[in-house]
């Protein structure tokens, strides 16, 4: 016989919050679950392993969207790339935010060490660290 679990149980179970469990079940992430003869909803046992899948992938950086995808590949067994695939990809897009990042890290850093305490003023700096563009050609024509 298969365990089914009401909503409150479900959702403790599984670290979330009963609000996260619905939403997930409109977004199509969850099967739709059974009724009590009450009118509760009763979710087969499985649902709480799904909601730590999806919220694990969630910490991973995947959207909703994608996991709804990967979920829907692993229930279709559809090939539209797949784990591996999708993680390849996942991890490429991690590593351009992580370089975009870096940058950032390091031009604040500059900012700091140039004393810039006032952007107009640092922007008017020669050499100033912060990416305000082509100063020459912004202030052309005015």
């Amino acid at each position: 016989m298969n365990a089914e679990l009401r909503t409150g149980a479900v959702a403790a179970a599984a670290g979330v919050n009963v609000q996260t469990l619905r939403y997930y079940e409109r977004r199509g992430l969850l099967r739709d679950p059974g009724r009590s003869p009450g009118g509760h909803r009763l979710y087969p046992a499985e649902t709480v392993t799904t909601l730590r899948i999806i919220k694990a992938a969630q910490r991973l950086g995947f959207t909703l969207d994608e996991v709804a995808n990967l979920l829907a590949d692993n229930h279709f067994r559809n090939d539209h790339g797949g784990l591996h695939a999708r993680a390849g990809a996942k991890l490429a897009e991690v590593d351009a935010k992580i370089a975009e990042l870096s940058t950032v890290r390091d031009t604040l850093r500059a900012a700091l060490a140039a004393g810039c305490d006032d952007l107009l003023t640092c922007s008017e700096i020669p050499g100033c660290p912060l990416p305000f563009g082509d100063r020459e050609a912004s202030t052309a024509g005015h």
